[in-house]
């Protein structure tokens, strides 16, 4: 597991005040404001106090220390902040989207494996998993109750129950 997890990258400055604004890669404004400090690095390196966290349209804008002008503010444009797993304080059932990844997609009925999860984004109100199979094809699965049936991190899979057609080509003529 990686001690270090990827939550945001500054995208640009805010104001005059040196408010970094940061494309989240982690679940909310509110999740990143329950950590002190941030990571530069993915071993940790270049840690950075965190004073400030707020909300702002679908981004967040962030007041680190030492960062008192839009200069050094520009500065961080670019850069990946980390978090330390060991810092972060999650709900039960709850889980890290960097756990997923890599994790084989079992069907909870046959214990058909469809593929392994390759990557997973959020376009909408749910995660969406990309599955990838050993062809190399891929499959945008819905993360959502009717078809998720467990994230197994102690078995290392995720059990699934997908409907008929959705890893496989459309059959009997339904092509697109």
């Amino acid at each position: 597991m990686q001690e270090y997890l990827e939550a945001c990258k500054a995208v640009t400055t805010h104001g005059v005040s040196g408010e970094v604004k940061v494309e989240l890669w982690c679940d909310s404004a509110a999740f990143l404001s329950g950590f002190s400090r941030l990571y530069r690095g993915p071993q940790g390196q270049n840690p950075i106090g965190l004073v400030k966290v707020r909300p702002h349209k679908n981004m967040a804008l962030l007041t680190l220390e030492g960062v008192h002008d839009p200069e050094a503010a520009r500065e961080l444009v670019g850069t990946v902040f980390y978090i330390a797993r060991a810092e972060a304080k999650l709900p039960k059932g709850h889980y890290f989207k960097a756990d997923l990844l890599g994790l084989p997609v079992v069907d909870a009925a046959s214990g058909r494996v469809y593929g392994t999860i390759a990557s997973v984004t959020r376009p909408a109100a749910q995660d969406i998993y990309t599955v990838r199979d050993e062809t190399g094809a891929e499959t945008l699965f819905p993360a959502v109750k009717p078809f998720l049936k467990q994230v197994d991190l102690e078995n290392g899979r995720v059990l699934v129950e997908p409907i008929p057609g959705m890893f496989t080509e459309a059959e009997n003529g339904d092509r697109p």
